[in-house]
């Protein structure tokens, strides 16, 4: 079973060499131009000569990792027919390959660089897309469910339930946080929100050009549930990858399109829900890495995500969270040997896109252990000194006070989730200490969740 597996994930020159068969079977064409992108998940683009004219298509492979609730690549192409089918504007789906699996879709135009545009383009653009996901919201949910894609049993919690599988299959060692949260979000779930829409889930993903939207696209994580998630997703998303105008006017244009007022709570409650959750994704990825891997996305995700769910959850109880002071810098026994693996890691020549992005991802790494090394074992004294305190009992290493940290957490009432919070929140801000500064901590010092109203 495990060979078979492998063989329907070759991407190598007889998977691509499948690819262009399929490609030009499913069009009727001749390709012209086959490339791969750089990219941490297999794509291609793709030109077809079919009647005298070109088709433009984008391929969209299989991540082949253990980070997806939904590892079906199908189910995207599924859930993208049937938007499509419904008027959304989405990439048109030319078919599916199953081995290797890809999706072959259009290839739309545009960027997703709000910068790219004038300020008038920048609120046409938001406008018209805020009309697209109101649209989208409003397509029936029983096409999906013929697909297979059904509404959840509690559809308040339909993140939560989707990820929790993955979580409980991947989880490689204590995540107090994450127990926290998902302990916080059953509790306080909002009971009224009840009617079921399809949602893109991680919204926001849009292209444009000369002042309008060309496609929405990344449906990969589409399910049914609550609309306000959409809402609360995009929110995240502003901080680093804007969306053209204030969160608290695509908040109106959501309200003037749809005919309905926003639930701003249930906005805030599904931003936690979204950043817990994406974090329950990564948690084995980062904890235990696996070969291949693109190891400091999946940090930069972690520590940004982590950054994100203290903002929401200081909103959400009213809690401030204070920056941590960063001590003098340590030199440690490593020290010299780390400085000898970047200088290694820099003189490192490549000939190839490819070979370029693994480098910069091995630059980038070298940079946060240089940080790690220096200022880590202060934070982690800080971190010990904390959990001790609270659970009233000495902690000599981390391993061991992290997992009594989350046995305590499991079982712990809402009486005590201001105090969780607070160390939680401090133990966030040392992870600052260490990355902040840093390439991978760039998207974490961006974070920022905008007003919806």
């Amino acid at each position: 079973m495990a060979d078979q597996a492998q063989a329907a994930l070759d991407y190598g020159p007889d998977g691509e060499a499948k690819l262009r068969a399929f490609v030009e079977q499913v069009t009727g064409g001749t390709i012209t131009r086959f490339e791969r992108q750089v990219r941490w998940r297999p794509a291609w683009f793709a030109d077809v000569q079919r009647n005298g004219e070109t088709l433009r298509l984008h391929l969209r492979g299989d991540r082949q990792s253990d980070v997806v609730p939904f590892p079906d690549l199908r189910r995207e192409a599924d859930i993208m027919s049937v938007l499509g089918q419904n008027g959304i504007n989405v990439p048109h789906i030319y078919g599916y390959c199953q081995d290797p699996p890809v999706i072959v879709m259009e290839a739309i135009d545009g960027t997703r660089d709000m910068s790219q545009a004038n300020e008038a383009e920048r609120r046409a653009i938001t406008r018209e897309y805020m009309a697209a996901v109101v649209a989208m919201h409003a397509v029936p949910v029983a096409p999906f469910a013929e697909k297979g894609i059904l509404p959840p049993a509690d559809l308040p919690l339909a993140g939560l339930e989707a990820y929790l599988p993955l979580y409980n299959k991947t989880k490689r060692k204590p995540e107090p946080l994450i127990e926290f949260a998902m302990a916080w979000i059953r509790r306080n779930a909002p009971r009224h929100r009840l009617r079921p829409s399809f949602v893109q889930f991680d919204s926001g993903q849009f292209l444009h050009a000369n002042g309008r939207i060309t496609g929405l696209y990344d449906f990969e994580f589409g399910m049914i549930g609550d609309p306000m998630v959409d809402l609360a997703t995009m929110r995240m998303r502003d901080s680093y990858e804007p969306l053209g105008d204030e969160m608290r006017i695509l908040v109106q244009h959501y309200e003037e399109f749809s005919g309905e007022p926003v639930d701003h709570e249930a906005v805030l409650f599904h931003t936690l829900q979204f950043s817990t959750v994406a974090m329950m994704q990564i948690a084995g990825a980062v904890a235990v890495p696996q070969p291949g891997g693109p190891h400091a996305v999946y940090l930069e995700w972690n520590v940004a995500l982590r950054r994100v769910l203290m903002s929401a959850f200081s909103e959400c109880l009213d809690v401030s969270i204070p920056p941590e002071p960063e001590p003098a810098a340590t030199v440690t026994v490593n020290a010299a040997l780390i400085s000898m693996l970047g200088d290694v890691v820099d003189r490192i020549e490549t000939s190839t896109e490819l070979q370029g992005a693994h480098k910069k991802s091995a630059v980038e790494l070298v940079e946060c252990l240089v940080r790690v090394d220096r200022f880590g074992a202060e934070m982690e004294r800080r971190n010990l000194a904390d959990v001790s305190a609270l659970l009233d009992q000495p902690f000599e290493d981390w391993n061991t006070a992290e997992a009594a940290l989350e046995r305590f957490v499991q079982t712990a009432g809402p009486e005590l989730d201001k105090p969780l919070l607070q160390l939680f929140g401090a133990q966030e801000e040392r992870r600052m200490v260490l990355y902040g500064p840093t390439h991978v901590g760039a998207a974490a010092r961006r974070v920022f969740l905008p007003p919806t109203r």
